[in-house]
């Protein structure tokens, strides 16, 4: 089981990556990659399947591989903070570790945000998750 779950996992960021595409800077990556993950997390039938018929064997596989999947988003978003003014005092790899795991969170979780809504999106990821990030976060 743990083998096919990496492969799964493997498979939807790569997945993921080609939904994104070529984006411009560290918003736009966000933007995308929120409401592209939680699209292929909601549409993925065999793993919703497995979320509420196997959940207590499932569950601790996807937690296995989670540290390497946030490891792999932290660094990317440590890169791309690198071209970004940031506001005094933030530590790029310290808010890249919040910011992965923040995302990750909300495309499994949407919580009151639809991510369905571009705009919503768009509110999100510039006025919560980057709005104490960068200098010039883009208005909403």
């Amino acid at each position: 089981m743990s083998a096919a779950v990496a492969r799964a996992v493997v498979d939807f960021f790569a997945a993921l990556d080609e939904d994104v595409g070529q984006a411009a800077d560290v918003t736009t990556l966000l933007e995308r990659g929120i409401v592209a993950g939680h699209r292929r997390l909601g549409d993925h039938a065999t793993l919703q399947r497995a979320l509420r018929d196997e959940a207590d064997q499932i569950v601790p596989q996807i937690a296995s591989v989670m540290p390497i999947v946030i490891e792999l988003l932290r660094s990317e978003l440590v890169r791309r903070l690198a071209d970004e003014r940031l506001r005094p005092g933030v530590q790029p790899a310290e808010a890249a570790d919040l910011v992965a795991r923040l995302t990750l969170s909300f495309m499994g979780a949407a919580g009151t945000w639809d991510l369905d809504d571009p705009a919503a999106v768009r509110r999100l990821v510039r006025g919560q998750l980057l709005a104490g990030v960068l200098a010039d976060t883009p208005e909403p």
